[in-house]
């Protein structure tokens, strides 16, 4: 995860990670759910990855 943030941070691009592991999510900034094929977006924890170091 280090290296997907630090690689969006130098391209300033944004990186999509799709995932079933609930225990990941914190350290992201936005969070989408996809439900019955449609995208909703939640408040991420919105700490990155400089706060867990």
């Amino acid at each position: 995860m280090v290296f997907l943030h630090r690689m969006a941070r130098q391209y300033q691009t944004a990186v999509i990670v799709v995932t079933h592991d609930e225990k990941i999510i914190p350290t992201f900034e936005r969070v989408y759910h996809i439900r019955d094929g449609r995208t909703h977006e939640e408040a991420g924890e919105g700490r990155g990855l400089e706060s867990m170091a």
